[in-house]
């Protein structure tokens, strides 16, 4: 997928994005050891998957999407992860402003 699609980076997150000509978007979440430990790798993912969740109306369908946590996202609050996957959305056109 990072061969063939573009990505964005953030300070927070890296989103990689695929087009995949369904009728519905694909998810991915990941986060390597530089996050941390296993605590903190899942807690950037439940974060990460939170902000996807929440944002999913806004987001464009026939897309596969995968979001990596880069390591200050260890201490990010929630509210920095969503604005940061509003922005990667947003730098990638995948933001629908209809709803």
């Amino acid at each position: 997928m990072r061969e063939e699609g573009r990505s964005w980076a953030h300070p927070l997150l890296v989103l990689c994005v695929l087009s995949s000509d369904l009728p519905y978007s694909r998810f991915g979440f990941t986060a390597s050891r530089r996050v941390g430990k296993a605590v903190a790798r899942n807690r950037a993912r439940r974060l990460m998957r939170e902000a996807a969740r929440l944002h999913l109306q806004y987001i464009e369908v026939g897309w596969d999407l995968v979001f990596v946590a880069r390591a200050p996202i260890a201490e990010a609050s929630y509210q920095e992860v969503a604005t940061a996957c509003a922005t990667l959305l947003r730098r990638a056109r995948l933001w629908r402003q209809e709803q």
